[in-house]
């Protein structure tokens, strides 16, 4: 048997080494958008099967699948460790690609070069999924020979561009990734110093939308007026997703007011960075709002720039539309009400051509599982207080797919980021303190998994 205080020790004399190790894969520009050299991801993957070898996995391979268009799939590792005859095996999930950078101006410091200020480590990855990565490394390392289940890690390489290959990798490795139990460490904690066990996430449907009003540019005083220019158009169009209080107001979406928790006003205004003056969208609980309600973005958006504009009625405008949708939605349904209301709602008559992207589908933990009171147990262990149950209004669409290939498994949601983390952003970074507690709560999870402490 192993105590609480023996594996808080461990982890307290090899956290050290955790954050050096997470500090050199930031470095690594593992960006998975095909703008960006994939050598980078291949060198990435690389790096995590080294770190992988030195913490005691025997078997660990790079591996890909193709598609087939002939599409090769970004690189990802797996890594398999036997537990004792009669133990459970556990898959830990991580991600080694990244986001792209972003504007270099809202970075305080080179995105790829760590730098830590005050208790924060800051770079890109460095909290969404290096920390992850380096969460399942670091209890390995902990529980070394001590650990007593099976082990199989994979850490993707493709998830920040939607994973496109991940059903068929599964398919194609299912033998290898079997297991009892699967943790993703890929979401986050209700804020610095209370962790989170995130029971449920929204759903993703995205789409391109263009307005036409004209077959090509014409002059704006010769024909302004009778003709409104398709920015404007677009923008009219784009107002109808919402009603006057912010709610979303596409038919045939399913929407929930229970959240489980308290997000106080002050708390997110303060967490999202919220100018003074905005008054926060929709109604009902803010966290409702944020997980088990839609909500409709615009996350891009095509038309003359500032730069370049000229006295001309501009023909066409486009936009990129991201709606994440509640627990409990289809992603199917979510998209034909989306498409219906845009083709429904043009402007003057003007053309609108809806082009469909990427869907996923939402998570709902309705059961309450040994394997989730079990996780519990180990947060309340590692920070010293009990944990929450929240939801996460992002989406990771790939958990539907792990409960199909592994109906059997149950799925634990964890993660290392808190509130500031700004995931996706200029600044990103972890929490060091938040970290060195994941690591610890991991390693708990998995001894207590095998009966151990």
């Amino acid at each position: 048997m192993i105590t609480v205080e023996q594996l808080a020790h461990r982890t307290a004399g090899a956290f050290g080494q955790v954050r050096a190790d997470l500090e050199a894969l930031v470095r690594i520009p593992s960006v998975s958008s095909p703008a960006f050299d994939q050598a980078h991801v291949r060198a990435s993957a690389e790096a995590v099967a080294e770190l992988l070898r030195d913490a005691g996995m025997p078997q660990v391979d790079v591996l890909e699948v193709e598609l087939p268009d002939g599409t090769a799939g970004r690189p990802a590792v797996v890594a398999h460790r036997v537990g004792p005859d009669g133990a459970p095996t556990v898959l830990l999930y991580a991600h080694h690609d990244v986001q792209p950078p972003g504007e270099a101006a809202g970075w305080t410091s080179d995105p790829f070069e760590p730098v830590q200020r005050g208790e924060r480590l800051y770079g890109r990855g460095a909290a969404d999924d290096k920390a992850g990565i380096m969460a399942h490394v670091g209890a390995l390392r902990v529980l070394g020979e001590d650990l007593g289940v099976g082990v199989t890690v994979f850490v993707e390489g493709e998830e920040e561009i939607g994973s496109p290959t991940f059903t068929p990798f599964l398919r194609a490795y299912r033998d290898r990734l079997a297991a009892d139990v699967i943790v993703v460490a890929d979401s986050s904690n209700w804020k610095v110093g209370i962790p989170a066990l995130t029971t449920s996430l929204r759903g993703l449907v995205d789409c391109e939308v263009e307005v036409r009003v004209l077959g090509h540019a014409v002059h704006s005083g010769m024909f302004g007026g009778p003709v409104l220019d398709a920015v404007t158009l677009l923008a009219r169009l784009i107002a109808t997703l919402h009603d006057d209080d912010g709610t979303v107001a596409v038919a045939g979406l399913v929407s929930r007011d229970e959240a489980g928790v308290d997000y106080p006003e002050d708390e997110l205004r303060a967490d999202a960075s919220v100018v003074a003056g905005y008054r926060l969208a929709g109604t009902g609980p803010l966290a409702a709002r944020m997980w088990t309600k839609p909500a409709i973005s615009v996350i891009g958006l095509d038309a003359t720039s500032v730069a370049r504009s000229s006295n001309t009625i501009a023909p066409v405008s486009r936009a990129k539309l991201s709606m994440r949708i509640a627990p409990g939605q289809d992603p199917a349904e979510a998209e034909r009400a989306l498409h219906d209301h845009l083709m429904a709602h043009a402007p003057f008559g003007a053309q609108v051509t809806v082009t469909p992207g990427e869907r996923g589908q939402p998570f709902d933990a309705t059961e309450d599982t040994e394997e989730m009171r079990t996780a519990r147990w180990a947060f309340s262990q590692a920070w010293g207080r009990e944990p929450v149950d929240i939801g996460v209004g992002g989406s990771i669409p790939f958990i539907s797919e792990l409960q199909e290939v592994f109906p059997q498994a149950k799925i634990l949601v964890t993660g290392v980021e808190d509130p500031d983390s700004r995931a996706h952003s200029e600044d990103e970074s972890v929490h060091l303190g938040e970290l060195e507690n994941v690591v610890l709560a991991e390693a708990l999870l998995l001894a207590r998994l095998a009966g151990q402490v």
